[in-house]
Protein backbone atom coordinates (compact mmCIF):
# COMPACT_ATOMS: atom_id res chain seq x y z
CA UNK A 1 0.00 0.00 0.00
CA UNK A 2 1.37 3.44 -0.88
CA UNK A 3 1.80 5.75 2.76
CA UNK A 4 3.03 8.40 0.57
CA UNK A 5 1.21 11.17 -1.63
CA UNK A 6 1.65 14.25 -3.21
CA UNK A 7 -1.64 15.75 -1.55
CA UNK A 8 -3.32 13.74 1.30
CA UNK A 9 -7.10 15.75 1.89
CA UNK A 10 -8.92 14.74 5.21
CA UNK A 11 -12.31 14.81 5.44
CA UNK A 12 -15.24 12.82 3.11
CA UNK A 13 -18.00 14.96 3.55
CA UNK A 14 -18.62 17.00 0.02
CA UNK A 15 -16.63 19.65 0.44
CA UNK A 16 -13.37 17.27 1.03
CA UNK A 17 -14.91 15.09 -1.93
CA UNK A 18 -14.69 18.64 -3.79
CA UNK A 19 -11.21 19.50 -3.31
CA UNK A 20 -10.11 16.23 -3.91
CA UNK A 21 -11.78 15.79 -6.83
CA UNK A 22 -10.73 19.09 -8.38
CA UNK A 23 -6.76 18.97 -7.47
CA UNK A 24 -6.81 15.81 -9.23
CA UNK A 25 -8.03 16.70 -11.96
CA UNK A 26 -5.71 20.06 -12.13
CA UNK A 27 -3.14 17.59 -11.27
CA UNK A 28 -3.86 14.66 -13.17
CA UNK A 29 0.16 13.33 -12.39
CA UNK A 30 -0.12 13.53 -8.86
CA UNK A 31 -0.74 10.99 -6.18
CA UNK A 32 -3.85 12.07 -3.86
CA UNK A 33 -5.33 10.48 -1.26
CA UNK A 34 -8.73 10.79 1.12
CA UNK A 35 -9.24 10.05 4.39
CA UNK A 36 -12.52 9.41 5.74
CA UNK A 37 -12.88 8.29 9.60
CA UNK A 38 -16.54 6.71 8.91
CA UNK A 39 -17.25 3.71 6.80
CA UNK A 40 -19.18 6.01 4.07
CA UNK A 41 -18.81 9.35 2.49
CA UNK A 42 -20.88 12.36 3.64
CA UNK A 43 -21.89 10.34 7.28
CA UNK A 44 -22.06 13.78 9.37
CA UNK A 45 -23.39 17.37 8.12
CA UNK A 46 -23.58 16.84 4.32
CA UNK A 47 -25.50 13.44 5.24
CA UNK A 48 -27.90 15.39 7.50
CA UNK A 49 -28.72 18.50 5.63
CA UNK A 50 -31.85 19.72 4.00
CA UNK A 51 -30.92 18.99 0.07
CA UNK A 52 -31.47 22.35 -0.87
CA UNK A 53 -29.70 23.94 -3.43
CA UNK A 54 -29.41 27.67 -2.36
CA UNK A 55 -29.89 30.78 -4.43
CA UNK A 56 -28.08 33.30 -1.92
CA UNK A 57 -30.46 35.24 -0.26
CA UNK A 58 -29.49 36.30 3.03
CA UNK A 59 -25.86 36.15 2.64
CA UNK A 60 -24.05 39.90 3.34
CA UNK A 61 -22.85 40.86 -0.19
CA UNK A 62 -19.08 40.66 -1.40
CA UNK A 63 -18.77 37.93 1.39
CA UNK A 64 -17.34 34.03 0.24
CA UNK A 65 -20.35 32.76 1.10
CA UNK A 66 -22.54 35.17 -1.18
CA UNK A 67 -20.24 34.54 -4.11
CA UNK A 68 -19.61 30.86 -3.72
CA UNK A 69 -23.62 30.07 -3.04
CA UNK A 70 -24.35 32.22 -6.49
CA UNK A 71 -21.67 30.31 -7.99
CA UNK A 72 -22.28 26.93 -6.75
CA UNK A 73 -26.16 26.95 -7.70
CA UNK A 74 -25.03 26.38 -11.64
CA UNK A 75 -22.12 24.24 -11.38
CA UNK A 76 -24.15 21.97 -8.97
CA UNK A 77 -27.00 21.87 -11.43
CA UNK A 78 -24.67 21.15 -14.07
CA UNK A 79 -22.66 18.44 -12.34
CA UNK A 80 -25.95 16.55 -11.80
CA UNK A 81 -27.15 16.80 -15.09
CA UNK A 82 -24.06 15.39 -16.22
CA UNK A 83 -24.47 12.43 -14.07
CA UNK A 84 -28.24 11.95 -14.19
CA UNK A 85 -28.84 13.09 -10.36
CA UNK A 86 -32.54 14.14 -10.23
CA UNK A 87 -32.81 18.07 -8.99
CA UNK A 88 -36.32 19.33 -9.14
CA UNK A 89 -36.80 23.31 -9.75
CA UNK A 90 -39.38 24.00 -6.85
CA UNK A 91 -38.67 27.59 -6.18
CA UNK A 92 -38.66 28.80 -2.78
CA UNK A 93 -41.28 31.47 -0.51
CA UNK A 94 -40.24 33.16 1.90
CA UNK A 95 -43.17 34.39 4.03
CA UNK A 96 -43.78 37.53 6.14
CA UNK A 97 -46.57 36.53 8.88
CA UNK A 98 -46.71 40.24 10.95
CA UNK A 99 -45.45 43.87 10.67
CA UNK A 100 -42.24 43.46 11.47
CA UNK A 101 -41.60 40.82 9.09
CA UNK A 102 -43.12 42.59 6.65
CA UNK A 103 -40.39 45.55 7.19
CA UNK A 104 -37.83 42.42 7.22
CA UNK A 105 -39.01 41.19 4.08
CA UNK A 106 -38.00 44.50 2.01
CA UNK A 107 -34.87 44.65 3.90
CA UNK A 108 -34.36 40.96 2.40
CA UNK A 109 -35.18 41.92 -1.08
CA UNK A 110 -32.80 44.95 -0.87
CA UNK A 111 -29.92 42.10 -0.20
CA UNK A 112 -31.34 40.12 -3.13
CA UNK A 113 -30.81 42.94 -5.88
CA UNK A 114 -27.23 43.48 -3.94
CA UNK A 115 -26.26 40.03 -4.58
CA UNK A 116 -27.70 39.88 -7.97
CA UNK A 117 -30.46 37.06 -7.47
CA UNK A 118 -33.56 37.09 -9.44
CA UNK A 119 -36.95 37.44 -6.50
CA UNK A 120 -40.08 38.78 -7.25
CA UNK A 121 -42.42 40.41 -4.01
CA UNK A 122 -46.10 38.67 -3.89
CA UNK A 123 -48.48 40.19 -2.33
CA UNK A 124 -51.01 38.40 0.15
CA UNK A 125 -53.53 37.66 -2.96
CA UNK A 126 -50.49 36.27 -4.92
CA UNK A 127 -49.56 33.88 -2.07
CA UNK A 128 -52.65 33.02 -1.54
CA UNK A 129 -52.82 31.91 -5.04
CA UNK A 130 -49.24 29.99 -5.75
CA UNK A 131 -49.75 28.06 -1.95
CA UNK A 132 -53.38 27.66 -0.42
CA UNK A 133 -52.22 25.61 2.34
CA UNK A 134 -49.74 28.94 3.58
CA UNK A 135 -51.19 32.30 5.41
CA UNK A 136 -49.50 35.76 4.90
CA UNK A 137 -48.85 39.21 3.88
CA UNK A 138 -47.02 38.86 1.70
CA UNK A 139 -44.03 36.75 0.43
CA UNK A 140 -40.56 36.69 -1.14
CA UNK A 141 -40.50 34.58 -4.24
CA UNK A 142 -36.90 32.57 -5.26
CA UNK A 143 -36.95 31.07 -8.73
CA UNK A 144 -33.46 29.79 -8.04
CA UNK A 145 -33.97 27.57 -5.39
CA UNK A 146 -33.93 23.72 -5.94
CA UNK A 147 -33.70 20.25 -4.06
CA UNK A 148 -30.95 17.22 -4.46
CA UNK A 149 -29.47 14.55 -2.44
CA UNK A 150 -26.43 15.73 -1.83
CA UNK A 151 -25.19 12.04 -0.82
CA UNK A 152 -25.44 11.26 -4.48
CA UNK A 153 -23.67 14.21 -5.80
CA UNK A 154 -20.59 13.66 -3.21
CA UNK A 155 -20.84 9.75 -3.89
CA UNK A 156 -20.37 11.06 -7.97
CA UNK A 157 -17.73 13.50 -7.10
CA UNK A 158 -15.62 10.89 -5.50
CA UNK A 159 -16.43 8.41 -8.56
CA UNK A 160 -14.73 11.14 -10.67
CA UNK A 161 -12.05 11.55 -8.01
CA UNK A 162 -11.38 7.50 -8.46
CA UNK A 163 -11.15 7.24 -12.18
CA UNK A 164 -8.95 10.65 -12.80
CA UNK A 165 -6.41 8.47 -10.22
CA UNK A 166 -7.23 9.26 -6.63
CA UNK A 167 -7.51 7.21 -3.86
CA UNK A 168 -9.96 6.93 -0.68
CA UNK A 169 -9.41 5.11 2.34
CA UNK A 170 -12.68 4.94 4.38
CA UNK A 171 -12.41 3.18 8.35
CA UNK A 172 -9.47 5.46 8.82
CA UNK A 173 -9.47 7.85 11.77
CA UNK A 174 -6.68 10.39 11.68
CA UNK A 175 -5.06 10.35 15.62
CA UNK A 176 -2.21 12.72 15.17
CA UNK A 177 -0.59 15.11 12.46
CA UNK A 178 2.94 16.23 12.42
CA UNK A 179 4.66 18.81 9.93
CA UNK A 180 7.83 18.75 9.01
CA UNK A 181 10.41 21.22 6.87
CA UNK A 182 9.62 19.00 3.54
CA UNK A 183 6.07 16.81 4.67
CA UNK A 184 3.71 16.37 6.30
CA UNK A 185 3.14 12.90 8.93
CA UNK A 186 -0.96 11.86 9.28
CA UNK A 187 -0.97 8.84 11.51
CA UNK A 188 -4.09 7.22 11.05
CA UNK A 189 -6.04 4.08 12.64
CA UNK A 190 -5.60 0.68 10.17
CA UNK A 191 -6.82 -2.07 11.09
CA UNK A 192 -5.95 -1.27 14.87
CA UNK A 193 -2.91 -0.37 14.20
CA UNK A 194 -1.46 3.34 13.98
CA UNK A 195 0.17 3.91 10.30
CA UNK A 196 1.95 6.73 9.13
CA UNK A 197 1.40 8.59 6.09
CA UNK A 198 3.24 11.03 4.69
CA UNK A 199 2.30 13.86 2.69
CA UNK A 200 3.66 16.62 0.55
CA UNK A 201 0.40 18.93 1.19
CA UNK A 202 -2.04 18.43 3.51
CA UNK A 203 -5.80 19.35 3.35
CA UNK A 204 -8.51 19.51 5.87
CA UNK A 205 -11.83 19.45 5.57
CA UNK A 206 -13.07 18.11 9.39
CA UNK A 207 -16.14 20.08 9.49
CA UNK A 208 -17.20 19.25 13.28
CA UNK A 209 -13.47 18.41 14.01
CA UNK A 210 -11.78 21.17 12.50
CA UNK A 211 -10.73 23.01 15.52
CA UNK A 212 -9.01 19.53 17.04
CA UNK A 213 -7.60 18.96 13.42
CA UNK A 214 -5.92 22.80 13.64
CA UNK A 215 -4.53 22.07 17.44
CA UNK A 216 -3.41 18.52 16.11
CA UNK A 217 -1.28 20.25 13.69
CA UNK A 218 0.03 23.08 15.97
CA UNK A 219 -1.45 25.80 14.60
CA UNK A 220 -2.46 28.61 17.06
CA UNK A 221 -6.02 29.93 16.49
CA UNK A 222 -8.89 31.66 18.30
CA UNK A 223 -11.97 29.79 17.44
CA UNK A 224 -13.80 26.00 18.70
CA UNK A 225 -16.38 24.22 16.92
CA UNK A 226 -19.80 24.66 19.09
CA UNK A 227 -22.29 21.74 17.65
CA UNK A 228 -26.37 23.05 17.26
CA UNK A 229 -28.58 20.32 16.57
CA UNK A 230 -31.38 21.13 14.14
CA UNK A 231 -33.98 19.07 15.09
CA UNK A 232 -36.79 18.12 11.92
CA UNK A 233 -40.09 16.32 11.67
CA UNK A 234 -41.44 14.56 8.30
CA UNK A 235 -44.72 15.27 7.38
CA UNK A 236 -47.21 12.08 7.09
CA UNK A 237 -47.40 11.26 3.57
CA UNK A 238 -50.94 12.52 3.31
CA UNK A 239 -49.48 15.69 3.09
CA UNK A 240 -46.91 15.22 0.86
CA UNK A 241 -48.57 17.62 -1.78
CA UNK A 242 -48.94 20.25 0.98
CA UNK A 243 -46.97 23.10 -0.75
CA UNK A 244 -45.71 23.53 -4.71
CA UNK A 245 -42.72 25.29 -3.04
CA UNK A 246 -40.17 25.60 -0.13
CA UNK A 247 -41.59 27.92 2.45
CA UNK A 248 -39.65 29.31 4.81
CA UNK A 249 -40.14 32.16 7.48
CA UNK A 250 -38.97 35.72 7.56
CA UNK A 251 -35.92 35.42 9.61
CA UNK A 252 -34.69 37.50 12.56
CA UNK A 253 -31.51 39.19 11.65
CA UNK A 254 -30.40 39.47 14.87
CA UNK A 255 -30.18 35.75 14.83
CA UNK A 256 -27.88 33.30 13.70
CA UNK A 257 -30.39 30.45 12.08
CA UNK A 258 -33.52 30.89 9.48
CA UNK A 259 -36.45 29.70 11.29
CA UNK A 260 -38.51 26.37 11.03
CA UNK A 261 -39.48 26.09 7.31
CA UNK A 262 -41.22 23.18 5.26
CA UNK A 263 -38.73 21.53 2.52
CA UNK A 264 -39.99 19.37 0.17
CA UNK A 265 -37.46 16.45 0.20
CA UNK A 266 -36.21 14.62 -3.33
CA UNK A 267 -37.83 11.16 -2.42
CA UNK A 268 -41.21 13.01 -2.60
CA UNK A 269 -41.75 13.33 1.35
CA UNK A 270 -41.76 16.87 3.05
CA UNK A 271 -39.85 17.87 6.21
CA UNK A 272 -40.32 20.71 8.88
CA UNK A 273 -37.71 22.09 10.83
CA UNK A 274 -34.67 22.84 11.41
CA UNK A 275 -34.59 24.25 15.03
CA UNK A 276 -31.50 25.29 16.73
CA UNK A 277 -30.83 23.81 20.49
CA UNK A 278 -27.31 23.31 22.08
CA UNK A 279 -25.77 19.64 21.43
CA UNK A 280 -23.88 18.26 24.17
CA UNK A 281 -22.36 15.91 21.41
CA UNK A 282 -20.39 16.96 18.13
CA UNK A 283 -21.65 13.79 16.41
CA UNK A 284 -25.08 12.97 18.24
CA UNK A 285 -27.67 12.44 15.60
CA UNK A 286 -30.25 10.50 17.99
CA UNK A 287 -32.90 11.92 20.76
CA UNK A 288 -30.77 12.05 23.88
CA UNK A 289 -26.67 12.75 23.30
CA UNK A 290 -24.50 13.34 25.48
CA UNK A 291 -20.36 13.36 24.88
CA UNK A 292 -18.05 14.25 28.03
CA UNK A 293 -15.19 14.94 26.13
CA UNK A 294 -17.64 17.31 23.88
CA UNK A 295 -19.12 19.08 26.84
CA UNK A 296 -15.61 19.87 28.94
CA UNK A 297 -14.09 21.10 25.74
CA UNK A 298 -17.03 23.15 25.03
CA UNK A 299 -17.79 24.76 28.68
CA UNK A 300 -13.66 25.33 29.07
CA UNK A 301 -13.89 27.29 26.09
CA UNK A 302 -14.73 31.05 27.31
CA UNK A 303 -16.67 31.94 23.35
CA UNK A 304 -19.02 29.52 24.57
CA UNK A 305 -20.25 31.41 27.90
CA UNK A 306 -20.75 34.55 25.74
CA UNK A 307 -22.20 33.43 22.94
CA UNK A 308 -24.71 31.46 25.05
CA UNK A 309 -25.44 34.47 27.49
CA UNK A 310 -26.03 36.89 23.94
CA UNK A 311 -28.96 34.17 22.62
CA UNK A 312 -29.93 32.71 25.99
CA UNK A 313 -33.58 33.89 25.59
CA UNK A 314 -33.71 32.02 22.87
CA UNK A 315 -31.65 29.03 22.96
CA UNK A 316 -34.20 28.32 26.19
CA UNK A 317 -37.23 28.75 23.57
CA UNK A 318 -35.81 26.71 21.23
CA UNK A 319 -34.80 23.92 23.61
CA UNK A 320 -38.30 24.22 25.27
CA UNK A 321 -40.04 23.67 22.09
CA UNK A 322 -37.18 20.73 21.12
CA UNK A 323 -39.06 18.48 24.12
CA UNK A 324 -42.84 20.06 24.37
CA UNK A 325 -44.07 19.07 20.39
CA UNK A 326 -46.66 21.37 20.36
CA UNK A 327 -44.40 24.75 21.00
CA UNK A 328 -42.53 23.51 17.81
CA UNK A 329 -45.81 22.67 15.71
CA UNK A 330 -46.82 26.83 16.42
CA UNK A 331 -43.54 27.67 15.02
CA UNK A 332 -44.96 26.08 12.07
CA UNK A 333 -48.76 27.04 12.34
CA UNK A 334 -47.61 30.55 12.07
CA UNK A 335 -47.71 30.17 8.39
CA UNK A 336 -49.01 27.07 7.77
CA UNK A 337 -51.96 25.95 9.87
CA UNK A 338 -53.49 22.82 8.21
CA UNK A 339 -50.32 20.84 10.13
CA UNK A 340 -51.68 19.00 13.05
CA UNK A 341 -49.86 17.64 15.98
CA UNK A 342 -50.01 13.83 14.63
CA UNK A 343 -48.78 14.94 11.24
CA UNK A 344 -45.44 15.67 13.08
CA UNK A 345 -43.56 12.21 11.96
CA UNK A 346 -39.97 11.04 13.49
CA UNK A 347 -36.81 12.37 11.42
CA UNK A 348 -32.98 12.44 12.28
CA UNK A 349 -31.56 15.52 13.16
CA UNK A 350 -28.81 17.29 11.64
CA UNK A 351 -25.46 18.80 13.82
CA UNK A 352 -24.19 22.35 12.57
CA UNK A 353 -20.55 22.87 13.08
CA UNK A 354 -20.81 26.40 14.04
CA UNK A 355 -17.27 28.32 14.58
CA UNK A 356 -17.24 30.60 17.78
CA UNK A 357 -14.66 33.14 18.47
CA UNK A 358 -12.60 33.59 21.74
CA UNK A 359 -14.93 36.71 22.13
CA UNK A 360 -18.63 35.08 21.54
CA UNK A 361 -18.32 36.37 18.28
CA UNK A 362 -20.33 33.32 16.08
CA UNK A 363 -18.22 33.16 12.94
CA UNK A 364 -20.73 33.17 9.53
CA UNK A 365 -18.66 33.27 6.74
CA UNK A 366 -15.59 31.04 5.85
CA UNK A 367 -12.88 30.77 7.74
CA UNK A 368 -9.47 29.04 7.11
CA UNK A 369 -6.00 28.23 8.54
CA UNK A 370 -2.71 27.54 7.25
CA UNK A 371 0.45 26.76 7.36
CA UNK A 372 3.69 25.95 5.07
CA UNK A 373 2.36 23.22 4.32
CA UNK A 374 -1.27 22.58 5.08
CA UNK A 375 -4.60 24.22 4.60
CA UNK A 376 -7.44 24.24 6.89
CA UNK A 377 -11.17 24.56 6.70
CA UNK A 378 -12.17 25.68 9.92
CA UNK A 379 -15.56 26.95 9.28
CA UNK A 380 -17.78 25.78 6.07
CA UNK A 381 -21.03 27.48 7.28
CA UNK A 382 -24.42 26.92 5.08
CA UNK A 383 -24.81 26.57 2.29
CA UNK A 384 -21.44 24.73 2.01
CA UNK A 385 -23.02 21.58 0.11
CA UNK A 386 -24.76 24.11 -2.72
CA UNK A 387 -20.92 25.78 -2.79
CA UNK A 388 -18.88 22.81 -2.43
CA UNK A 389 -17.60 23.09 -6.22
CA UNK A 390 -16.82 26.73 -6.27
CA UNK A 391 -15.65 26.33 -2.59
CA UNK A 392 -12.80 23.08 -3.67
CA UNK A 393 -11.83 25.43 -6.50
CA UNK A 394 -11.27 28.27 -4.33
CA UNK A 395 -9.31 25.51 -2.25
CA UNK A 396 -7.43 24.74 -5.02
CA UNK A 397 -6.49 28.42 -6.27
CA UNK A 398 -4.92 28.71 -2.40
CA UNK A 399 -2.87 25.55 -2.88
CA UNK A 400 -1.90 26.73 -5.94
CA UNK A 401 -0.65 30.20 -4.92
CA UNK A 402 1.33 28.55 -2.40
CA UNK A 403 3.58 26.37 -4.04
Amino acid sequence: MNLSYDYIVIGGGIVGVSTAWQLQLRYPSKSILLLEKEQQLSSHQTGHNSGVIHAGVYYTPGSLKAEFCKAGVAATIEFCNKHDIKVENCGKLLVATSPIEVERMQALYTRCQQNGIEVELINEQELKKREPNIAGLGAIAVAATSIVDYRQVTEAMAQEFRQAGGQVRLGTPVVNLQEYSDRVEVSVLSDGKVQSICGQFLVVCAGLMADRMTRMMGLETNFQIIPYRGEYYRLSAKHNDIVNHLIYPIPDPDLPFLGVHLTRMIDGSVTVGPNAVQGWKREGYGQINFNLRDVIEMLAFGGFWKVTAKHLKTGLIETKNSWWKAGYLKLVNKYCPKVQLADLEPYPAGIRAQAVLQDGTLVHDFLFAQSPRSLHVCNAPSPAATSAIPIGSYICDKIESKQ
